[in-house]
């Protein structure tokens, strides 16, 4: 008896192994799709799927999102596009509140999307949440000080990614000997972050180099 209970047991696991992986997937692509396809609701009545087949199609809003995101970005290099883009950023940092949120978002953006993005300077493992358990981090200024007579010691701003979304996390300023410099780029840093550590380097290790 505990023998077909364990056996059953086994094949159970080996099902939820097969589909939970499947239904996720399937889950987010379902999300995803739905949550595009509500870009069809910028569109006049008249030209939406519905008035010349009858019928909704769904998935057409990703393929009109795609484009809208070319066309973006093919705008956005030339030289029009530019000086474009340059006037909304002179116009939105007049607003005191938009401004605050557009330049944070943006710089966030940046850092994980963009080619090279620099807001990240150096992967890093500091000691939190208590001794004793490391976590990864990204530093994020160095040479931080509010004045030599609140902070003695030169310190340095990292930023403790959750997992599995990077995007959250807590902004920290902590003495500079504390934190270890790893031999790690950001793009492999944030792999590991999103996979739960599943997705690892092949080689990892601390920096030699010493604040």
């Amino acid at each position: 008896m505990s023998k077909m209970k364990a056996s059953l047991q086994r094949h159970f696991l080996a099902g939820l192994l097969i589909w939970l992986p499947i239904l996720a997937t399937v889950w987010v692509v379902h999300f995803i799709v739905h949550l595009l396809d509500q870009v069809l609701l910028l569109l006049p009545a008249s030209v939406a799927p519905r008035a010349w087949l009858g019928m909704d199609l769904p998935g057409f809003g990703v393929i009109i999102s795609l484009l809208i995101l070319l066309g973006t970005g093919i705008l956005a290099t030339n030289f029009f596009g530019k000086r474009l883009f340059a006037l909304w950023e002179r116009l939105v940092q007049r607003v005191p509140l938009v401004r605050s949120v557009y330049g944070s978002v943006k710089q966030v953006t940046q850092s994980f999307l963009e080619p090279g993005g620099n807001s990240f300077k150096k992967v890093v493992l500091v000691e939190y949440p208590r001794r004793d358990m490391w976590s990864i981090a990204f530093q994020t200024a160095d040479n931080f000080s509010v004045g030599r007579a609140q902070l003695p010691l030169d310190h340095v701003m990292i930023f403790i990614p959750t997992t599995p979304n990077p995007t959250s996390g807590f902004l920290l300023i902590v003495p500079a000997t504390e934190v270890k410099e790893m031999n790690l780029s950001v793009e492999e840093a944030i792999k590991m972050v999103i996979s739960l550590g599943v997705v690892q380097p092949k080689e990892m290790s601390l920096s030699n180099s010493n604040y």
